[in-house]
């Protein structure tokens, strides 16, 4: 089962649009990364949300230690109110197969 993970971001005051702009610069590199199953951007009136599924834990440690991560990380560090928060998420499914889990 793949690794469903849903990062929150909280930019500053008048920062969104750099933390916008180093996230979509960043994300077509992520998606080449090994066992990148998504990994997509959304936002709303508070900051960003990003949703990603990677196929394995190994996956998900390799993309935490790389070069794109890390560069993008220090890059925004200033543009936002508290760290990237990170959570591991695991799947209840229910209902419908298809529809009860990402």
């Amino acid at each position: 089962m793949s690794i469903l993970i849903v990062a929150t971001i909280s930019p500053k005051p008048g920062r969104a649009d750099a933390v916008r702009e180093a996230f979509t610069a960043a994300i077509p590199k992520v998606h080449e990364e090994p066992g990148c199953e998504l990994y997509a951007l959304h936002e709303d009136g508070y900051g960003f949300v990003v949703i990603e599924r990677w196929a394995t834990q190994e996956d998900v440690k390799a993309h935490g230690a790389g070069e794109t991560f890390n560069q993008f990380s220090k890059s925004v560090k200033e543009d936002l109110t508290e760290p990237i928060g990170i959570r591991l998420l695991s799947a209840v499914p229910a209902g419908d197969q298809a529809k009860g889990a990402v």
